[in-house]
């Protein structure tokens, strides 16, 4: 044998055994920031050997998979907001799974009973309120918010954001929509500034001192709190769950879905059912500051530090088929000027 060639031998011998080969493969479009899902995917190899490809679309999910169709390289979904899931599942890009390991797992009030959609973890839409400009007591409720008192007090992100609308969502699912439109227009009438910025943003200008509360998810505290520029905006307010007249906490999901053209089915639900396990739900929540919603799991100490609360009852699935009316509203009270 040539030296040149046993040479070439020897390189490609020790190069199969250095280089971990992957036999399996999910790949995963996410809508969720690449460094927050990392941890669970890496975790999620070490154990199976399964390696997860991830896209990172920040917007036009579904419409990437509509353009693609059966091409579509996705196996599977995951994304921050129930509408934005909900809205994959109605374009008809995602198929059932039948789990007995996720209808364990996850509690039926998250997930699809069609078994579309599966919620990964949980996060509650609240007032962070000013320590010293705010009583404790002072808000208690979403309605609360329309409330005159609060004239030129209240920050708020734009209207039309994922989180606000499901919020709106919400009111008309407990109210109705012409009470919904009354609450956002005495809402927007009670604002300091026009909507601008992201939630953090809201809470800078309440430690400002240009409004006294803002609303916002519960997990920017945690993203406030590990950044050293920001961490006395989180000093200087107070997380409040307001809840429904009648009802509770205004809850919002993260969560998965199955795609119709998946190629690697059967490891896209291997993950699936990774990341409803007690181990996957405590990193990812740990991470990203949010709740777990397996049974028997438990939040961060810093998450349960801010206080508990009772979910509100209203299916998400109903406050996510809601989202086309909360947007008219938006824009029939032209809240964002």
């Amino acid at each position: 044998m040539r030296a040149p060639f046993k040479a070439t031998l020897f390189a490609t011998a020790i190069l199969a055994i250095a280089a971990p080969v992957f036999a399996a493969e999910v790949n995963v479009y996410s809508s969720r920031q690449p460094n927050l899902v990392k941890p669970l995917f890496d975790a999620f190899t070490s154990e199976t050997g399964i390696k997860v490809n991830v896209s990172f679309l920040k917007k036009g999910m579904t419409e990437k998979l509509l353009a693609e169709g059966k091409r579509s390289p996705a196996d599977m979904v995951m994304t921050t907001d129930i509408s934005r899931l909900n809205g994959v599942v109605e374009a008809g890009v995602t198929q059932s799974v039948t789990s007995d390991t996720l209808s364990a797992n996850i509690p039926a009030d998250y997930r699809d009973p069609n078994g579309q959609w599966f919620g990964l973890t949980s996060r509650a839409r609240v007032v962070y309120a000013s320590k010293t400009r705010v009583k404790d007591g002072e808000v208690t409720t979403y309605e609360d918010l329309a409330d005159p008192k609060w004239k030129g007090r209240i920050c708020i992100r734009s209207g039309t954001n994922s989180y606000n609308l499901a919020l709106t969502s919400a009111v008309i699912a407990h109210h109705g929509q012409e009470a919904a439109q009354t609450w956002l227009e005495g809402l927007k009438a009670n604002l300091a500034r026009k909507p601008s910025g992201n939630d953090r943003a809201q809470i800078k200008a309440v430690f400002a001192g240009v409004c006294d509360i803002s609303i916002g998810n519960t997990y920017y505290m945690k993203k406030m709190l590990d950044d050293p520029d920001q961490v006395a905006w989180a000093d200087s307010v107070r997380i409040v769950f307001p809840t429904f007249e009648g009802g509770g906490t205004h809850v919002n999901l993260s969560g998965m879905a199955l795609t119709k053209a998946s190629k690697n089915k059967d490891n896209a639900i291997k993950l699936m059912e990774w990341l409803s396990s007690a181990t996957a739900q405590e990193i990812y929540a740990e991470t990203n500051g949010e709740y777990p919603i397996k049974p028997g799991t438990n939040p961060s100490e810093l998450v349960a530090s801010w206080g508990s609360f009772t979910a509100d009852t209203k299916p998400l699935i109903e406050i996510a088929k809601l989202r086309g009316a909360s947007l008219r509203l938006v824009e029939v009270v032209n809240f964002d000027e």
